[in-house]
């Protein structure tokens, strides 16, 4: 939304900057011509070009105090546009400084917490490590039978042939 405002701003300045290039022209260019006139019809200045002379003064000056205005305008964009950002001053080797060591505490307590997880993390994993052994050793004991049933197939036939 901000970026909106700033843009309608930044038209309406330019907008105004060309009003203002704009009778700053027309006024160069009636002079102009006032003066090419005057110096054909006469060779002192009639009353016509002293008040075009003070008409031009006058213009100057609201243009000057425009552009003050103009620029006390810009100024305080940017300051708001700064304090918006919390970019009033520039950082100062204090403030890197006292980020740093705040950075510094922070890695520690991950690494502490870190720790602590696997620390939590390791008596789990051995008891399951014990229920695996624990079956390895069940069907062990289920293939031992299978053994002798296979050694009792064999017994009897070696008995018919003798």
């Amino acid at each position: 939304m901000s970026d909106d405002k700033s843009k309608v701003t930044d038209k309406a300045g330019e907008i105004a900057k060309n009003i203002w290039l704009a009778g700053v022209g027309a006024y160069g260019k009636a002079v102009d011509e006032a003066q090419d006139s005057l110096k054909k019809a006469t060779p002192t200045p009639p009353k016509l070009f002293r008040d075009l002379v003070k008409a031009g003064a006058e213009l100057e000056e609201e243009a000057r105090e425009a552009r003050a205005n103009a620029r006390s305008s810009v100024e305080e964009r940017i300051a708001r546009v700064r304090d918006n950002f919390a970019m009033a001053r520039p950082a100062k080797a204090e403030d890197i400084e006292d980020l740093h060591r705040k950075v510094d505490q922070l890695s520690r307590k991950v690494d502490a917490l870190t720790k602590l997880v696997k620390a939590q993390a390791e008596p789990a994993k051995k008891a399951p490590a014990r229920k695996k052994k624990a079956a390895a050793k069940k069907p062990a004991a289920k293939k031992a039978p299978a053994k002798k049933t296979a050694a009792r197939k064999k017994a009897p036939a070696r008995r018919s042939k003798g």
